[in-house]
């Protein structure tokens, strides 16, 4: 122990060994709230496991001045934490999803307005919409393409067929 702890612990003995906090504490709490404020920020679930664990070791921190105990306090609930909310916390983002009618374009055809090539995406119109879009294949402009994919803003196109082009059309 330094100066300040067997400070605060000869305090603690004269006040009837209540809780003190000591420079441990102080930490603690220093990392409780830089994790609080980084969970702010991020909104994914990031720290909030070790927001847990910081607040746990910080309250150990008013009975033991062991920095041993407290990480081990601090390692231990932010585990336990991690293990129990994890998988509530995936299984509530898989059900929330986003929800946008994008899907509803796989599979229909529009046309290519700037021609598209393995390397360099194009333009096609879909339902009067201009989207970007790739090919694993060279695609003209004015040739009738399928969607196959909506990946971000852009659309994965092959080409249609001759065949398909005209029974499209009629």
């Amino acid at each position: 122990m330094n100066d300040r702890e067997n400070a605060a612990h000869r305090a603690a003995e004269r006040q009837g060994n209540k809780m003190v906090f000591t420079v441990n504490s102080i930490l603690w709490l220093m990392l409780l709230i830089a994790l609080i404020v980084f969970e702010a920020v991020t909104v994914n679930l990031v720290s909030i496991w070790f927001a847990v664990g910081a607040a746990s070791a910080f309250v150990t921190s008013a009975f033991t001045d062991s920095g041993k105990v407290q990480f081990i306090v601090f390692v231990l609930v932010s585990v336990v934490a991690l293990l129990i909310t994890r998988p509530l916390a995936r299984r509530y983002q898989k059900e929330r999803g986003e929800s946008t009618n994008v899907g509803r374009n796989v599979g229909r055809k529009g046309q290519v307005l700037v021609e598209i090539s393995p390397n360099v995406p194009g333009r096609v119109r879909l339902d009067g919409v201009d989207w970007m879009a790739r090919s694993e294949t060279p695609i003209a402009d004015g040739t009738l393409c399928e969607v196959l994919a909506v990946e971000g803003a852009s659309l994965v196109v092959r080409p249609v067929a001759v065949e398909e082009a005209e029974t499209a059309q009629a």
